[in-house]
């Protein structure tokens, strides 16, 4: 084969090796083959390379040419040239809403039949599993600094003073008080009670005890981590009594447990005290077990929330029970993020035109400056609509419920600050469930006043009152909703009991004029089947490789603790909020 192709790229003026006959003179023979010619090798390769490179050349062209016009089409569609040629219309991008409504108003009203009952709202059940014992880190055989008793078992002398510096609203702060535990822990560190930032969006100058008991987070992880409320005077005075001489360290974000032993520690058992800040999500989802096992007991055992909130919370949680005599004492707790910053923070347009659109531009400027009028910032509201990034309305969230199943004598807590235009916007939601109720609403004036100018401890009492609940609706992502969950699945046997809505397929939905409500309702219980599927997934965790969140996703690990103390009885009140189990009035619906 070889010798066929060299000869036919040879034989310029012959077709000799050619086997098509095409030129066979039988009478006269052929002349005989010319003899080899041979090509120098050199030569040779000079030619395949440059027949080799044109070939790549001209492929390479095409290659080029391809993200080309695939980049020209995203800036024709999404990019600076849309102003020119007009958006490109996605079904779904625009908020049709409260029309469908009104189509389906008088049906939504006629069928006011129960299609779910609480007591089977969720169907599945995470199958039992053998209790393991929590992890020992003395059968680790890890960093010879770590111990987990305060340095006392151990026989290990305490490496120095941790101060971390929390930031971000109460769930953020909260991620923040149960790494420092696991890190303090980590190093063989003495913690002191973590400070928090004053933020210009939460507006909240709460300390640590104004939210949480200090004495009961100090004893509970009492022979796990050393907590102190202040640095010693001792050690202070080697810094001038200043905070701000102190050693201050920026850790990079989802740090590791090498990065704290071999950068951290170091610096801590030089100076003896040391103060991370900020401190929001810096320590890595994936640590060895029993720094994880730290993070649980700092989130289900210590953290308590302080007096004045626990009484109010047990108050409004009692008050709801109350209210929801129909249906057993029991409720939908639906976390509303439709706050004028949210709305603004999402870029997302509704139903107020022009008018809304600069109202929304001048609140994102005051709060968060030229973010949002950067040259590479490309704002569509259709397409995060879309996509499931813009809040659901009240509304949104009254049909939902409604197609779910949920009849109007469903009695409905909303966990939420203030809704952007409330007056508009909660009238639809109230006319479907007449039994709504917020922390204004169950709480009295006098009751609320200690409350008011503090979104931490408002948010607290949310909190609260959403965790027991029998279904808790989320609308929007964040840490609320991701901590609540969590705290959810490790209460309720592993059920988050939960309720996450499909956002593009609902938006998708809601802009359908053609729809009946028949079509609407078999699509939302199909989506309550899925939050149901959904909500006692467990992730599966090897070794220490954990991908996903331990606050939203707590088992396998913290399962452990679960009888760890007396703390975790099922007859524990609210005030045990470390631990926290239903009331007596909720004990009665067995919900455990």
């Amino acid at each position: 084969m070889k010798s066929k192709i060299y000869h036919q790229q040879n034989s310029s003026n012959s077709v000799v090796g050619s086997d098509n006959g095409c030129c066979r003179n039988e009478e006269s023979p052929s002349p005989p083959l010319s003899p080899n010619r041979r090509v120098p090798r050199r030569q040779r390769r000079q030619t395949l390379f440059r027949a080799s490179s044109f070939s790549f050349r001209r492929k390479l062209r095409y290659l080029l040419l391809l993200p080309m016009i695939y980049a020209s089409g995203l800036l024709m569609c999404v990019g600076p040239f849309s102003g020119l040629v007009g958006w490109v219309y996605v079904p779904g991008s625009v908020y049709r809403s409260p029309e469908i409504y009104k189509k389906l108003r008088h049906d939504i009203f006629a069928d006011n039949s129960t299609d779910v009952q609480f007591s089977s709202v969720w169907k599945y059940k995470r199958r039992p599993k053998m209790q393991k014992p929590c992890p020992n880190s003395n059968s680790t055989g890890t960093s010879s600094h770590l111990g987990l008793n305060g340095g006392d078992s151990s026989g290990l002398t305490l490496s120095g003073y941790l101060i971390v510096e929390a930031n971000g609203g109460l769930n953020q702060q909260r991620s923040a008080i149960c790494n420092a535990v696991a890190v303090a822990g980590l190093l063989n560190a003495v913690l002191v009670i973590p400070e928090f930032e004053f933020h210009a969006i939460w507006k909240d100058s709460s300390t640590f005890g104004d939210i949480y008991d200090e004495d009961h987070f100090i004893s509970s992880l009492e022979g796990y981590v050393k907590v102190v409320r202040h640095v010693p005077d001792e050690v202070m005075a080697r810094f001038d009594y200043n905070l701000t001489s102190i050693p201050t360290i920026r850790v990079q974000a989802w740090a590791t447990v090498k990065y704290y032993n071999g950068e951290v520690y170091p610096l801590l058992k030089e100076h003896g005290v040391i103060r991370i800040s900020p401190f929001a999500n810096r320590l890595a989802m994936s640590v060895p077990p029993y720094i994880q096992l730290l993070r649980c007991i700092a989130n289900y055992k210590a953290l308590k929330f302080s007096s004045p909130i626990s009484a109010l919370a047990e108050k409004l949680v009692d008050r709801m029970v109350e209210k929801s005599s129909e249906t057993g004492g029991k409720y939908v707790a639906v976390h509303l993020r439709f706050e004028e910053d949210m709305v603004a923070f999402s870029c997302c347009l509704y139903e107020g035109g022009r008018a809304e659109k600069s109202e929304m531009d001048v609140i994102r400027q005051k709060s968060w400056k030229g973010k949002f009028k950067r040259r590479d910032r490309v704002i569509r509201p259709d397409l995060n609509r879309v996509s499931g990034k813009c809040p659901l309305t009240p509304l949104e969230v009254g049909m939902m419920l409604r197609g779910m199943g949920f009849d109007n004598n469903t009695s409905i807590y909303l966990a939420s600050g203030k809704i952007y235009l409330p007056e508009k916007h909660l009238a639809p939601l109230h006319e479907m469930f007449p039994r709504l109720y917020t922390k204004e609403s169950l709480a009295t004036p006098e009751e609320l006043t200690p409350f008011e100018g503090y979104s931490s401890r408002m948010a607290a009492l949310d909190y609260t009152v959403s965790l027991l609940s029998e279904v808790f609706v989320t609308t929007q992502g964040g840490n609320f909703p991701h901590f609540l969950m969590g705290h959810r699945r490790f209460l309720f046997g592993g059920h988050a009991k939960t309720i996450i809505p499909d956002k593009p397929k609902l938006v998708l939905l809601l802009q359908d004029m053609e729809m009946s409500w028949e079509v609407f309702k078999k699509e939302m219980k199909q989506m309550l089947g899925e939050s149901d599927r959904k909500g006692v997934m467990v992730p599966r965790v090897r070794k220490i490789n954990r991908k996903t969140s331990i606050y939203t996703y707590p088992l396998p690990e913290c399962e452990c603790i679960f009888h760890l103390s007396s703390n975790f009885s099922t007859t524990g009140n609210i005030q045990n909020f470390g631990a926290l189990h239903p009331t007596s009035n909720l004990m009665t619906s067995a919900r455990l």
